[in-house]
C-alpha cells in the first residue's frame, strides 16, 4: 500500500525574519491530505444469494372422473399411503351397465349374420368350380355380402369394446406409489367430465418421498449455475437444519416476466420430514469460472455519468470508466478495459477528487 500527498494549489512560503538579531519563530504548516493506493488484481470471487423457493411433489396428479356417475365406493381418505394400480373409487353408472348389454347383444347377432354370409360364400364357391352350375354374378354377391357383414361385425366389436372402456373408467385407481394428499367428494356424490361435478379433483395424489425444489434465478446470476452444482436450502419450520440438494434441471430460457430461469433440484424426502408446499430458503453459492477485477466498495465512485475509479499514473489521476458486477462483503466486481493488473488505484475515491489532480509521494 501507498501512500500520497496532494500538491497544495499555492506553494506555502517559509520566510525567515530576523529583526533587532532575534529569530521570529516559523508558523505552523498544517499537514498535508494523504491519498491512499493500492495495487490493481485479479481473483475469483465467491458470493452467495439467497433466494425464495417452494417445494413440491416429485409427481403430483389430480384424479378426475371421465364419465358421469355417482361415488358408490371410496376406499381412500386424506393421508392415506397408496400404491400404483390400488383401487381408490368405485363409481356407479347403471346407463353404461345397459349400454354395454346392449353392445354385447349386437356383437353376437353380427357375429351370427357374418357366420351365415360365410358359409353361403364358401358353398357357392365349391359348387362354381363345376362349370355351369353357378353364374360368376352369383359369385360376386355371395362374396360383397360376406365382406359386408364383415366390416358390420368389426363395427359391433369395436362398438362394444368402447363401452368396456367406458365401464372400466368406472374404477379409478393409483397411477403411482404415493399419498392422498386432497379429497373433494364423499360416497353418492355425483361426479362427471363436465357440470358441478367436474369443479374439484376427486383425490389428489403426491410422491412425497421424493420432492422437487423449484428457484427462479435472476438473470444477472444465471451464469454462474451449472447442472450437478450444490446448493443448501432451509425451511421455516427446522431453522436450525440445513437441507442438501444438486440442480438436475435448468430450463434454459428467461421466464419473459420475471426475468428470472428456473431451476430445480431433487430432494430425496424418505422420512418425510418434508412436506409439499413449504416455502424454502436456497442459498446458491456464486463462483466465477475466470479471474477478475475485485477492489474495495469506496474505489468506486457512481454519480450520474456512471461509476469510475480513479487510476494513477505518473503521479496524476485519472478516472476510468467501470462496470459494477457482483459485490461481497466490502468488495466488488470491476470490469473495464481500460485497466491491468497492478494498476494503481485510489483506495477512498471521491467525486471531489478531480480528473488530472497531481499527487506525489
Amino acid at each position: 500500500m501507498k501512500r500520497y500527498v496532494l500538491i497544495p494549489a499555492a506553494a506555502l512560503l517559509l520566510v525567515s525574519a530576523v529583526s533587532c538579531g532575534k529569530k521570529e519563530e516559523a508558523p505552523v504548516v498544517e499537514a498535508e491530505p494523504t491519498i491512499e493506493t493500492f495495487s490493481l488484481h485479479k481473483e475469483k470471487l465467491s458470493s452467495q444469494i439467497r433466494l425464495p423457493a417452494e417445494l413440491s411433489g416429485f409427481r403430483q396428479t389430480d384424479l378426475y372422473a371421465k364419465v358421469s356417475s355417482f361415488v358408490k365406493e371410496l376406499k381412500v381418505d386424506i393421508g392415506s399411503e397408496v400404491k400404483a394400480g390400488q383401487l381408490l373409487i368405485v363409481l356407479e353408472a347403471p346407463e353404461i351397465s345397459s349400454q354395454l348389454a346392449a353392445a354385447e347383444s349386437r356383437l353376437r347377432s353380427q357375429e351370427a349374420v357374418y357366420m351365415a354370409s360365410n358359409s353361403t360364400y364358401n358353398r357357392i364357391l365349391e359348387t362354381s368350380k363345376v362349370e355351369g352350375t353357378i353364374s360368376k354374378n352369383d359369385l360376386d354377391i355371395a362374396l360383397s355380402r360376406k365382406s359386408s357383414d364383415y366390416a358390420q361385425l368389426q363395427a359391433a366389436k369395436a362398438a362394444y369394446k368402447e363401452v368396456q372402456v367406458n365401464l372400466s373408467y368406472l374404477q379409478i385407481r393409483a397411477p403411482f406409489d404415493g399419498v392422498v394428499s386432497a379429497r373433494n367428494i364423499n360416497t353418492g356424490a355425483y361426479v362427471g367430465p363436465a357440470g358441478k361435478g367436474s369443479e374439484l379433483p376427486l383425490l389428489t395424489i403426491q410422491d412425497q418421498k421424493k420432492l422437487r425444489l423449484a428457484v427462479s434465478v435472476p438473470e444477472m446470476y444465471t451464469g454462474y449455475l451449472k447442472q450437478g452444482d450444490e446448493i443448501s436450502f432451509t425451511v421455516r419450520p427446522f431453522p436450525n437444519e440445513t437441507f442438501r440438494a444438486k440442480i438436475q434441471r435448468m430450463s434454459g430460457a428467461l421466464d419473459l416476466r420475471l426475468r428470472s430461469e428456473r431451476v430445480e433440484m431433487d430432494v430425496i424426502n424418505d422420512n418425510k420430514k418434508l412436506l409439499p408446499g413449504m416455502v424454502a430458503e436456497v442459498i446458491l453459492a456464486l463462483n466465477s469460472k475466470d479471474s477478475t477485477f475485485v477492489v474495495p466498495k469506496t474505489a468506486v465512485v457512481s454519480s450520474a455519468e456512471g461509476s469510475f475509479v480513479l487510476s494513477v499514473k505518473d503521479n496524476v489521476t485519472h478516472r476510468t470508466g467501470i462496470k459494477k458486477g457482483r459485490e461481497t462483503g466490502d468488495n466488488v466486481e470491476i470490469f473495464s478495459d481500460s485497466l491491468a493488473v497492478d494498476n494503481v488505484l485510489v483506495k477512498a475515491a471521491s467525486e471531489e477528487m478531480r480528473n488530472g489532480t497531481t499527487v506525489r509521494k
